[in-house]
């Protein structure tokens, strides 16, 4: 039995303490060692439990904070959690969530865990620069149970070029995505329908297993709850008081997200400036804390940072629309973030139309993926299977060859971007054999539908079938995570049309993408025993066409526009037939 993925600590401890600002220190401030001793596991009382990727949370009392305070910025809690064999050991950052339960004010701080492997893990020290909190609960412990979670993603150092994430149970879903940029706020441009963020992603996660959506209001902002507080303590959509972030909007709003999506196992993808609106996109601005993201990026990194499911996109399109940032402005960001992020969160930045700034790359080792960010996001609304799969591959020899590419805004259907059903399963075929992944999005008109508001409706959404069609057909078929894009000519297919695009894991397995109706496509398959099966993702249908000894072959493809026809060696030699005695 799945073992529940989220539960919180045993008990909030109250008590009287000073307000916010004495004693408080800035953020990144050093802090003392701690002085009492840590118990043996064995004599330490227990703070939490959680399964082994799992999130704990543990609640401790600090300094009552109201809506004129700035406990993000002014007031530093990290915890070091360490198993009790000595290791690993990881070092999490708290953060002020009011009274604990929704609201704006109150003395609850708390600090979310992710155990990666069972057994106990002492919170060995407990620092703040605030006394009320140094030492708190330290010398406790958080009880981890053995679970079947999967984990974080991970690029794959095994796969070809990093091109492919990996869980840290070792397997490798493979990725189509959707988005909901201002869902969180449960309003459209006609009305608002409360308690529809765990609905849309509890639906659709049969379809897609990563969600985009932005933590701010952005387009369709909620006119009372807002992410944020003003000079005077008010609400305020203005995102360049980032430092000053209101736990009521992400107690309700952004956790209803991210926790529904553990629960499903989907991917949720936080736009952290943006996507649309000036005020969104001041996150990183940060206009009234005098430049400074970094109270923002610790608080995200504590609230969320522990989830396995969690990626953070710094900006959408960064480099377009106003403010708009410059790449050592978004390098930056990215490395202070990753400070703060105790576990291998996926983060990365999201650009405009074209390809990928290899200014963002500063910061890696040589040959190496770059320090702060671990995949390429790319934006480019591509039709045809041959351009999805080339815009792939090419981007990720911009991004050092040494990361994973996904392009999200491959395809959005509907009267917006002009895109069908075909064009948008084509494209993410094309994805595919590519090297990368992909992601749709409903958008009936601009700035409306399904891919800012929510509300997901596959009845609408046509395409979102197919997807999730064509995904459970790669997991279940292909070992992607073992291939690499190659010239179809210089693969087995030596005659390949134009349009169509393959992946190989050489000697071993090999893919070929087709949009049109193909005949007498010739193959030559090495010597042993093959596996060959065709995937229509329009119709639906699977075709098994039969053991084929090496050698050469012709195959039809049927009029279709994303085809995927999968060569699979099962025996590596056949054996020869025994002459009869």
């Amino acid at each position: 039995m799945r073992s529940p993925p989220f539960l919180i600590g045993t008990g909030y401890l109250w008590a009287l303490a000073a307000i916010c600002a004495p004693g408080a220190t800035a953020a990144g401030a050093p802090v003392a060692a701690a002085s009492t001793p840590v118990p043996r596991a064995a004599e330490a009382a227990e703070a939490a439990s959680a399964p082994v990727f799992g999130v704990a949370e543990i609640a401790f009392a600090g300094p009552p904070c109201t809506p004129s305070d700035m406990p993000a910025r002014d007031i530093e809690l990290l915890v070091r959690f360490r198993h009790e064999s000595g290791s690993p050991a990881y070092e999490v950052h708290g953060f002020w969530d009011g009274d604990g339960k929704g609201g704006s004010s109150g003395n609850v701080f708390k600090v979310r865990f992710c155990p990666t492997v069972p057994g106990k893990w002492m919170l060995e020290e407990v620092r703040s620069g605030h006394a009320t909190l140094k030492g708190q609960k330290q010398g406790a412990c958080v009880v981890a149970t053995p679970s079947d979670l999967k984990g974080f993603w991970t690029p794959d150092p095994d796969s070809p070029g990093r091109r492919w994430y990996k869980r840290s149970d070792g397997s490798h879903p493979f990725i189509f995505g959707n988005t909901h940029y201002s869902f969180i706020t449960d309003r459209s441009d006609r009305d608002e329908q409360p308690g529809r963020i765990a609905r849309d992603i509890a639906a659709e996660a049969a379809y897609f297993n990563k969600i985009r959506f932005s933590i701010h209001g952005c387009r369709y902002a909620h006119p009372t709850d807002k992410p944020f507080f003003d000079a005077s303590g008010r609400p305020t959509d203005n995102a360049d008081f980032s430092h000053r972030p209101n736990p009521a909007w992400f107690n309700r709003r952004v956790d209803a997200a991210v926790r529904a999506a553990f629960q499903a196992d989907v991917i949720a993808d936080l736009i952290l400036s943006g996507p649309d609106t000036p005020e969104s996109r001041s996150a990183l601005r940060a206009l009234e804390n005098a430049g400074d993201p970094a109270p923002l990026l610790k608080y995200v990194a504590a609230r969320y940072g522990s989830f396995p499911n969690v990626w953070m996109c710094l900006s959408n399109e960064w480099n377009i629309k106003s403010p708009r940032y410059a790449a050592d402005q978004i390098v930056h960001a990215g490395k202070t973030l990753r400070r703060f992020l105790p576990y291998p969160t996926p983060v990365s930045v999201h650009g405009n139309a074209g390809d990928w700034t290899a200014a963002l790359n500063a910061g890696g080792a040589e040959g190496g993926p770059p320090a702060w960010l671990d995949h390429v996001i790319v934006q480019g609304k591509i039709k045809t299977l041959a351009k999805a799969a080339d815009f792939i591959a090419a981007n990720h020899r911009l991004g050092g060859a040494a990361m994973p590419v996904i392009d999200d805004e491959l395809g959005y259907q509907g009267e917006g971007d002009g895109f069908s059903l075909g064009d948008v399963v084509e494209g993410h075929l094309g994805a595919l054999v590519g090297g990368g992944y992909g992601t749709t999005g409903m958008k009936p008109a601009a700035k409306k539908g399904q891919y800012f508001w929510g509300r997901f409706d596959p009845a609408e959404h046509t395409a979102a079938a197919c997807l999730a069609w064509l995904r459970k057909a790669i997991q279940e078929n292909v070992t992607f995570w073992k291939m690499q894009p190659v010239a179809p000519a210089e693969s087995i297919f030596p005659d390949a049309p134009p349009g169509c695009r393959a992946m190989a894991w050489p000697g071993q397995e090999y893919v070929l993408g087709t949009s049109a109706a193909q005949a007498d496509i010739q193959v030559r398959l090495p010597p042993g025993v093959w596996r060959v099966k065709r995937f229509d993702a329009i119709a639906r249908q699977e075709a098994d066409l039969g053991e084929l000894a090496g050698g050469g072959h012709k195959f039809d493809a049927p009029a279709s526009r994303a085809v995927l026809l999968h060569f699979k060696k099962i025996v590596a030699e056949p054996k020869a037939i025994e002459p009869p005695l």
